[in-house]
């Protein structure tokens, strides 16, 4: 089991989405160039002053590849490190050579399990560790001294690997968030496609029943159209059978849509007023558009009602153009800084995303949250059929 884990270890890829640089780099190196001014100004027991310079000048360059080169970065730093210890032990100096910021390699050691791969993480670790036995055998130390300076090395470290798996834990949240709007957007598909396609087969099989004049030609055409009805039907079946659950069963309803926005924003123990307006032709659009406009509206409607601050109001406007649907919902909450783009919405943008349209969620520019989404319409004219009023 140790010798699988060290496998995986190993053959870890990097996170992807690393940054190159931000402001925060040159923030970091303007504070570290400082700090070396500083220090070889003002301090006077500096020991080989310009080489202790150079070198911490050195250090503080290294940190703006640190995401994209941990490995090489941890290589440098640490490789200059050594050699200063080296040149230290034969000159013997009265003290360690090197500037207190130095200290900056405290931020490499954190960017090498952060941005790292697995491989990388091994090699660099052996590195960091190479030149913590090089300054014990250099520097007369105490044991406990050399054990707590170690600790205090890979304490970044640590952090760093514990920032890395907490990202990848809600990365991998968000595509099983994804995956799950995918396959209940598949089901909705099949089950609206099921219906129509069933009865292309009954009317097929009808057709053949009553063709009794006609020529082998009409047959032969309705029977095709009962095969293809019945092969469409079957690999619908089967695609959605594994985007599901084992054991799971089709149901085979028609999935909730505009029509039943008024019912779901009257539902009583709300704290919050809604306020739906409807505007445009809404009557016939497709199920799979129908369906979204329900989904987004309930769950930005569920958002408003849990963290909308001092809310009173929350304002739905769906509008139907001659392309396009938008969906609006606004709330007048107050503006608390804190984000409510959660699992849900990132589940409402996959499924905008896969029907070829957008969804936008933020803060308001005066007041509350905003929930815009733009939805295609498609081609309604052939081949929409108008949803009941339940």
């Amino acid at each position: 089991m140790l010798r699988d884990d060290l496998r995986t270890l190993w053959t870890e890829p990097r996170p992807p989405g690393a940054p190159a640089r931000v402001w925060r780099d040159w923030a970091l190196l303007g504070v570290g160039l400082g700090g070396v001014v500083l220090e070889a100004t003002l301090r006077e027991n500096v020991v080989w002053r310009p080489v202790a310079v150079v070198c911490a000048v050195w250090l503080c360059l290294l940190l703006l590849w640190r995401r994209t080169r941990p490995l090489a970065m941890v290589r440098l730093a640490f490789g200059s490190v050594m050699l200063l210890q080296l040149a230290s032990f034969v000159a013997a100096p009265r003290e360690p050579p090197g500037l207190d910021v130095s200290a900056v390699v405290l931020v490499l050691v954190y960017a090498l399990p952060r941005w790292g791969s697995g491989r990388e993480v091994v090699l660099g670790g052996a590195v960091i560790l190479a030149a913590c036995t090089l300054a014990t055998v250099t520097y007369e130390t105490p044991v406990l001294e050399n054990i707590a300076g170690l600790v205090f090395l890979l304490l970044p470290g640590a952090v760093g690997a514990a920032v890395r798996f907490r990202v990848t834990a809600r990365e991998r949240e968000l595509d099983q968030v994804r995956s799950r709007e995918r396959e209940q957007l598949a089901r909705e598909l099949h089950d609206t496609v099921a219906h129509h396609v069933s009865a292309m087969v009954i009317i097929a099989q009808a057709g053949r029943v009553l063709a009794v004049t006609d020529p082998s030609a009409a047959v032969e055409a309705l029977e095709g159209v009962e095969e293809e009805g019945a092969r469409t039907l079957e690999e619908m079946r089967a695609m959605v059978a594994t985007l599901r659950d084992r054991g799971v069963g089709a149901e085979l309803a028609p999935p909730a849509g505009v029509a039943d926005l008024e019912r779901l924003v009257r539902t009583p123990g709300g704290r919050l007023r809604v306020d739906l307006g409807l505007d445009g032709e809404l009557d016939a659009l497709p199920p799979a558009v129908d369906a979204a406009v329900y989904r987004i509206v309930q769950e930005s409607v569920t958002n408003a009602m849990r963290h909308a601050v001092d809310a009173t109001e929350v304002v739905v406007r769906v509008a139907a153009e001659r392309h396009t649907v938008r969906v609006s919902v606004r709330d007048n909450g107050q503006r608390t800084g804190r984000g409510r783009a959660g699992y849900g919405l990132a589940g409402l943008r996959e499924r905008a995303a896969l029907l070829g349209g957008t969804l936008r969620a933020g803060p308001g520019a005066d007041r509350g949250w905003h929930v815009e989404a733009e939805l295609p319409r498609g081609r309604t004219e052939s081949g929409a059929h108008t949803r009941p009023r339940r």
